[in-house]
């Protein structure tokens, strides 16, 4: 399927990224990060607009995510339901329930881009809790401009050579991840310690 879908870009290039960004929203099986690199390279060898591809990759990722949330909140329960009874999208949705309930809004923008096999049932999640449609599309919009950005700008960095962006792409994604972990500890802890030393002083 990801041949056949390369193969068209030439010919079908905005439309095609658009497409196939917004059924990746919907935890549907399709090549969004490859079509995107691929669009990249076709805009360093000048046969796509760089702004264009980056606007099509984004709309069509924000349109899914629109689609997904009001499905939820429409439809949530019996939604939700169905995907638990497969083992493997339960655990996506109990990992998409926790970081919904501790981040919010912060959980929403990195499922975007940082953990994207999330985002799909983030959406279903904040629709189905009435989670803020507002907050929601701010931080959703703000996510897809990122994830857009990456794919699309290191397919153009890289003229389209998918191994050397996707390599690019995953060190540079595991950095982030790594350095926000050291942070949420960091943060943990100066909490932790800043609590006790409250505790200690009332209690003198």
């Amino acid at each position: 399927m990801t041949d056949w879908l390369l193969g068209l870009v030439p010919q079908y290039g905005l439309w095609l990224l658009a497409a196939t960004t917004f059924f990746s929203c919907l935890a549907l099986p399709f090549p969004a990060s490859i079509l995107m690199l691929t669009a990249g390279g076709f805009a360093a060898a000048g046969d796509l607009v760089l702004w264009q591809a980056f606007g099509a990759a984004a709309a069509g990722g924000i349109a899914g995510d629109q689609l997904g949330y009001w499905a939820g909140r429409g439809f949530g329960a019996t939604v939700l339901s169905r995907l638990r009874k497969d083992a493997g999208r339960d655990k996506l949705l109990a990992k998409a329930d926790a970081m919904m309930d501790r981040r919010g809004v912060i959980a929403v923008f990195l499922s975007r881009w940082l953990v994207s096999p999330l985002g799909p049932y983030v959406n279903l999640i904040a629709g189905s809790t009435r989670y803020r449609w507002g907050s929601f599309t701010v931080s959703g919009v703000a996510g897809e401009a990122v994830w857009a950005g990456l794919y699309v700008g290191a397919g153009y960095v890289f003229g389209g050579n998918i191994a050397a962006a996707s390599n690019a792409i995953g060190s540079a994604l595991g950095m982030i991840g790594g350095a926000g972990a050291v942070l949420a500890l960091g943060y943990w802890l100066f909490s932790s310690t800043a609590g006790q030393a409250a505790l200690r002083g009332r209690d003198g």
